[in-house]
């Protein structure tokens, strides 16, 4: 019997995947090793974690959890059993008016952080990655960051740990009775946990070197602090778990004490001559209150420069100059003020190229710290195409720092990395360097191996420094933890590895590892792939963004598969590479929304998108790109067909039931998977009457031109009794005093993005080009400003350029283009009076919104015509993507599933969005009506 098979005894079939598909792409995590799972499994509650290290035991299979896999160490990869803990594990309670929050593993910390955002409090770690890092990764980790230190980190903010040991017993430390159930149930443990501690505390050499090494981050094996912190062998175990990397036992919630979140905040970027000259300013900065100081290199500046809205002065810093990105952080702006003043008077004495210029706007800062935030990635990306990447992670006293890198500095020329960058925490003298070896023969992992190794004298004997700060020790760091420790505390570590997980199937190799040479094996090789994805370094940071990752895959797991698709290419593995790509048609292209959301969050842009479009673009035959073409070279006829088929369906639920074209579709998709699925969200077709008549308002001179998209012709109606969307834009115009003219001809007008998500190239070559000529003439040569009703239809039409002739380019940049949220925001807003304002409504801020950098004009709108305006912490792109939610409604249904359980936790007075197949997707998951937020606009105005 296969494994998979043998799992169906624990899991339903849905929550095992076995498919080669999900191996690989499984394989890899942020880190750079590489291990191919025997099976992906998601289970759902406790009794299916303990049925799982039952079966564990049983079969003699390495069991590992995973939940964002943004590790850095290789702790999150198993040829084992992998258990992904993203789905069904989120639950974030918040307790003690936000002095305390309860979480499981699944949620990341960016997502408890919005939710303790109105007490103005968050959790004391904050690595980089918190957007995309799960809470279960940044506990098992001890994850620290920019601003925590060492006294805020996970291990010193927990509160209760609720945990499941390898033999199934489970404990809390919340719950007082099972602090005697523990010690009669695991006296085993009990005893070696108690000689552990014992052992320290008889030995002062032993007990001094623990509180000095705990002084700095460091994450490198143990928690051997909690066998001095604590008394109780319940509470010592408790706090073992913490950085322990899911090598002990199953974290399933905590309660971590929160900290607060300053209100007032302050940043500057200092410049340098020199990173060592940058290191000696730490202490004044310390000493002056800096919340945060961060140190960047020439080369990982170097690497970031040509991003927009940073100070022109990146790009004109000399060759080894240095620069630390500081933050003031206070309660109030008095104290503020004192310490950046307090700051500034000293600042004299600093070897500085240029005065700090301090800034205090939120947008600002925001930017500054994405830009830090997204270092790793970013310089990543730079690397020479087919290398890996490895982040190494150490720490040094502070006022060692500066000749610390120095020493770093020389190892990399002596072993020729030259491309190295040094990045990290300053103010805890914790710095990251990245370097980029090709490891395609064996004297690249030879070179490597000689580096580690000269590497980790010089942090642990020569600075006193940590191996590993906030990383984790990892396989990486495993053949090194007794170098960092010595011999007898590293006897305790394996004692108590022993103790918990005999069998050692729990993450084996990770920390605790016989294998002195574990670093240099298993190391994933990132080969040259599409361009449009190539320097993806594997980082994860989309992965929270994409509509499909419940379902099928994720951004960053597609760029894994291509990968490994190129590896078979290259070894010649003929059968496993068709099974592959077979399996990619589905989960990697048609599951593939191309919302470009994955784009937002990665620190270089990369849209997977793009990739997928283009593939779906190369799989078209010659036939369908003819049949596109045609399509969009009668796309009036289409669209009217299109109008007559929704009156027809409508006509046989009139006849047969309501929900009978739903049946019908259905049934019809099981013989023909690419017939769209029925929603009972299409309304009839709107009536185009208003499309014939222009708006003359005597009071103003303003003119715009109105496009309708083909989505409001042909699913633009309004709730039953209400105006179409359409007489609604009209309607909002002629109150705010605007002449609006139509769009003439408008019946095959549409703005090209439902050939473009399809990979049709020459039909969407052919209708931008078109509807470019359309709205030269209608605008008169560009001196109108041009609105459309759908956000989505206003992001396609910004982004034509590159499909357009050249004659077109010309006439396209003479061009104004308004997306109706624009249009409401920018021009109606001021010139409309509001007598009737909606109390409490909810809004879907759609991909293109994010995309444009307009979401905050969509929520200024809503705020200045209803009282009382909610933004769902879990909203996200719906999935629909045009017709792509018709045509696999189960990624629209996975989708939605999260912000629509959080909506429908409440009644509102309306729902909003600014694109129409959107809140049709929404009004399914939801059940309410969602409509385009114009209709808020006229329903409140006069």
């Amino acid at each position: 019997m296969d494994l998979g098979t043998q799992l169906q005894t624990i899991l339903p079939p849905t929550r095992i995947k076995t498919r080669l598909i999900d191996l690989v792409s499984y394989a890899s995590d942020a880190g750079f090793y590489r291990l191919i799972p025997k099976a992906v499994v998601q289970p759902a509650n406790e009794d299916e974690i303990i049925a799982l290290f039952r079966f564990s035991s049983a079969q003699n299979i390495p069991l590992v959890f995973r939940t964002g896999g943004t590790s850095l160490s290789g702790q999150s990869i198993t040829d084992g059993i992998l258990v992904d803990l993203s789905q069904f594990w989120d639950k974030v309670i918040i307790e003690n008016e936000g002095n305390a929050v309860r979480v499981q593993p699944g949620v990341t910390g960016a997502m408890v952080n919005s939710y303790l955002s109105i007490y103005k409090t968050k959790i004391g770690p904050d690595p980089a990655s918190i957007n995309s890092a799960m809470m279960g990764g940044i506990l098992s980790n001890n994850s620290s960051g920019m601003c925590c230190g060492v006294k805020l980190n996970s291990y010193h903010t927990v509160k209760h740990i609720r945990f499941i040991l390898p033999d199934g017993k489970r404990y809390t430390t919340e719950n007082p009775d099972n602090y005697d159930r523990f010690m009669a149930e695991c006296p085993q443990l009990s005893e070696v946990l108690k000689q552990a501690k014992n052992t320290i505390i008889a030995d002062s050499k032993l007990h001094d070197k623990i509180r000095r090494k705990y002084r700095q981050k460091n994450t490198v094996g143990y928690s051997l602090n909690a066998l001095i912190d604590f008394e109780h062998p319940l509470d010592i175990l408790a706090h073992l778990l913490i950085g322990a990397e899911g090598t002990l036992a199953f974290i399933s919630e905590a309660v971590l004490e929160t900290i607060p979140d300053y209100k007032y905040k302050s940043t500057a970027l200092l410049y340098f001559p020199d990173i060592y000259t940058s290191c000696q300013a730490l202490v004044p900065l310390i000493n002056a209150g800096a919340r945060a100081v961060e140190l960047m290199d020439r080369a990982s500046l170097r690497a970031i420069e040509d991003m927009p809205n940073l100070p022109p002065i990146i790009k004109q810093l000399p060759e080894n100059a240095a620069a630390l990105l500081i933050e003031f952080q206070e309660s109030t702006y008095a104290e503020l003020e004192a310490k950046v003043n307090g700051f500034l008077s000293s600042v004299s004495k600093l070897s500085l190229l240029q005065a700090p210029i301090f800034t205090s706007n939120p947008v600002e800062q925001e930017y500054y710290w994405k830009v830090r935030k997204g270092l790793f990635p970013s310089v990543g990306a730079v690397r020479k195409s087919g290398s890996t990447v490895i982040l190494e992670d150490v720490a040094f006293p502070v006022e060692k720092l500066g000749d610390a890198i120095l020493d770093l500095h020389s190892l990399f020329k002596k072993y020729e990395y030259d491309n190295a960058i040094v990045f990290g925490h300053a103010k805890d003298g914790n710095i990251h360097f990245l370097i980029t070896p090709s490891f395609n023969d064996s004297s690249e992992i030879d070179r490597y191996d000689r580096f580690m190794r000269e590497m980790v004298d010089v942090v642990v004997h020569k600075n006193h420094g940590t191996l590993k700060a906030e990383h984790g020790t990892g396989r990486n760091m495993a053949p090194f933890v007794e170098t960092e420790w010595g011999g007898e505390l590293y006897d305790l570590m394996k004692q108590i590895k022993q103790a918990v997980d005999p069998k050692s199937l729990l993450n084996p190799g990770v920390i605790i590892n016989a294998d002195k040479d574990i670093h240099i094996k298993n190391i994933k090789l990132l080969p040259t792939v599409e361009h449009e994805v190539d320097k993806c370094t594997e980082c994860g940071y989309c992965e929270h963004k994409c509509p499909s990752r419940n379902l099928t895959t994720t951004p960053r797991r597609r760029i894994v598969i291509r990968r490994e698709l190129k590896k078979m290419e290259q070894k010649g593995d003929k059968a496993n590479y068709k099974i592959l790509l077979d399996q990619y048609q589905y989960d990697g292209l048609d599951t593939c929304a191309v919302d470009g959301l994955c784009a937002t969050a990665c620190p270089v842009d990369i849209n997977t998108g793009d990739l997928v479009k283009r593939l779906r673009r190369e799989n078209h035959s010659v036939f369908a790109n003819r049949v596109a073409l045609l399509v969009a070279e009668n796309f009036g006829l289409v669209v009217r067909i299109a109008r007559l088929g929704l009156k027809t369906g409508h006509a046989v639920n009139k006849l047969f039931g309501r929900a009978s074209m739903t049946r019908l579709t259905a049934g019809l998709k099981k013989i023909i998977p690419a017939v769209p699925l029925w929603s009972e969200q299409i309304a009839l077709p709107p009536d185009l009457f208003i499309l014939k008549t222009n708006i003359e308002a005597d009071i103003s001179t303003e003119k715009v031109l109105y496009f309708p998209s083909c989505i409001s012709r042909t699913m633009g109606s309004g709730e039953e009794g209400k105006k179409n969307v359409m007489e609604t834009f009209m309607s909002v115009s002629k109150k705010a005093g605007i002449n609006v003219e139509v769009l003439k001809n408008n019946s095959g007008s549409c703005c090209s993005q439902v050939f473009s998500s399809k990979g049709y190239k020459d039909a969407y070559t052919f209708k931008a080009n078109e509807i470019i000529e359309k709205l030269w003439v209608d605008s008169k040569q560009g001196s109108t400003k041009i609105v459309i009703d759908v956000s989505s239809c206003a992001y396609s039409l910004k982004h034509l350029r590159p499909i357009l002739k050249v004659d077109n380019q010309l006439k396209y940049d003479q061009l104004s283009i308004y997306d109706s949220v624009d249009y409401l925001h920018d021009m109606l807003m001021p010139l409309l009076n509001i007598d009737h304002k909606k109390n409490n409504i909810v809004l879907h801020p759609v991909c293109s919104l994010q995309k444009m950098n307009t979401q905050d004009k969509f929520v200024n709108i809503a705020h200045k015509f209803a009282d009382n305006v909610t933004v769902p912490l879990h909203a996200g792109c719906c999935g629909m993507a045009g017709d792509r939610g018709f045509l696999f409604p189960e990624l629209t249904a996975s989708a939605t599933m999260p912000e629509a359980l959080e909506v429908n936790q409440h009644k509102y007075e309306g729902y909003y969005s600014s694109t129409k197949t959107c809140e049709i997707a929404m009004s399914q998951a939801v059940n309410e009506n969602y409509e385009s937020i114009l209709y808020l606009v006229d329903e409140a105005t006069s």
